[in-house]
Formats: structure tokens, sequence, C-alpha cells
């Protein structure tokens, strides 16, 4: 997925999939305003489509594969 070149601020636990509820860790922005978020799975399953609609995408789906007790790169 294309990640977004001007940070937005970060997804947290609290940032719920669309889809199925679960932890978000995609953000996309649409071309006709608004955003959808979504969890990695969902974010996979449908970016062919939000490549199409999409101003931008924030991709935090590294966070899944860091490994524990990484530093955050904010910290």
């Amino acid at each position: 997925m294309t990640t977004v070149l001007t940070p937005a601020s970060p997804l947290t636990a609290a940032d719920r999939c669309d889809r199925c509820g679960a932890q978000a860790y995609l953000r996309v922005v649409l071309l006709s305003g608004g955003e959808l978020l979504f969890c990695a799975h969902h974010g996979r399953k449908f970016e062919p489509e939000l490549k199409k609609i999409a101003a931008e995408i924030q991709d935090e789906t590294e966070r899944l594969t860091a490994p524990k007790g990484a530093p955050d790169e904010e910290s």
C-alpha cells in the first residue's frame, strides 16, 4: 500500500476497523472527503478498490510485525 507522505496522527487502539471492529492499522482518506479505517486483513482485501478512491493511505501494519519491546519511533 501507499503510505501518507505527511504523517497524520498515529492510529491508536481506540481506532476500529469500519468493516469488522478490529483494531485499525490503515486510515484511508477519500478523494470525496472523509476517511475509512481498516484492520490489516480488510485493508489488504480491499486494497485495489481503495487505491482507486483514496487521496492518501496511512499504513501502520508494520506495527504488527515489530519485535516486542522494540521502541516506538515516537519515543
